[in-house]
């Protein structure tokens, strides 16, 4: 069992959605915080609501985690004040969709900078100082469904959300010795301010059918205070999967127990996905 009652724990893209829900979910189990966003004024919003409700937040930092300096001076700061924190919660993420005709190199390497280099670069400077304090610890890492399953369309985002899943694969054996867990965060449908960013290559967003697409979804997800419970809950069990919605539970056992399924299911969204935007004229000229 995880306890975060006296910890301190660090939590990426903490100004809002899962990042702020689960901020508040660990402080009302008793952790202290070390907050970062790239959103400065959001992060300020949410480290005020914190300290309202009488949490500890020890530092709370805009940074960009694809940019490693950043987080290396974020480090020193945190060090400064905390020799080490006890659990690293790398949250912070951006959504990038597309086929690869339509995709551009600087959209590719923007999602894989932040989604999959952003919480390598805070397993770099945070682990390190977490092993030498000898006092076990938590990692936890945010990935995705598009990190187990090829929805349509995420290539990019997959390409981070995957590589994601892999060092934590590695990490959840390298840290045991260390006595510091690990928890793979899988979370399907969330309704976060991350919806309405979703950068979709070649494709009108102010469409009908793209704006229908959305409210769907947003229907369909869990709120960012539930998935946020489904995390904690899972750290404390030490578990290492964490799925946020049955739907993506259903989906990881099907794949592993009924690929025939699951590779119809991945060709029929990819076909449905395709046509519905074709007819609708909602495609971009190229």
């Amino acid at each position: 069992m995880t306890k975060f009652d006296g910890k301190s724990c660090l939590i990426t893209g903490a100004a809002s959605g899962l990042g702020r829900s689960t901020a508040h979910a660990v402080a009302a189990k008793g952790a202290s915080l070390v907050l970062t966003d790239i959103d400065d004024a959001g992060l300020r919003r949410t480290a005020a609501e914190l300290r309202s409700a009488g949490a500890t937040v020890h530092l709370a930092e805009a940074a960009d985690v694809s940019d490693h300096a950043a987080v290396v001076e974020l480090a020193g700061k945190v060090h400064a004040e905390l020799p080490s924190v006890d659990v690293v919660m790398n949250v912070a993420g951006i959504a990038t969709w597309g086929t690869v005709e339509r995709l551009t190199h600087e959209q590719w390497r923007r999602t894989i900078d932040i989604d999959l280099m952003g919480p390598i670069h805070v397993i770099e400077e945070f682990l390190p100082p977490m092993i030498a304090a000898g006092r076990g610890g938590h990692l936890v890492n945010v990935s995705s469904a598009a990190g187990l399953f090829g929805l349509p369309w995420h290539a990019p985002y997959s390409a981070g959300k995957f590589g994601l899943r892999g060092v934590s694969e590695v990490l959840r054996f390298d840290l045991r010795r260390h006595r510091i867990g690990v928890s793979l965060v899988c979370p399907g449908a969330i309704a976060t301010p991350m919806v309405e960013s979703v950068d979709i290559a070649g494709v009108d967003r102010d469409a009908a059918a793209v704006q229908k697409a959305i409210g769907l979804f947003v229907r369909h997800a869990v709120t960012p205070d539930a998935a946020a419970k489904a995390v904690v809950r899972g750290v404390e069990r030490n578990r290492y999967l964490v799925f946020t919605s049955p739907d993506v539970r259903v989906g990881y056992y099907a794949q592993r127990y009924l690929p025939l399924t699951y590779n119809l299911a991945m060709r029929g969204m990819n076909w449905g996905m395709q046509r519905v935007l074709e007819q609708e004229g909602v495609l971009r000229a190229r």
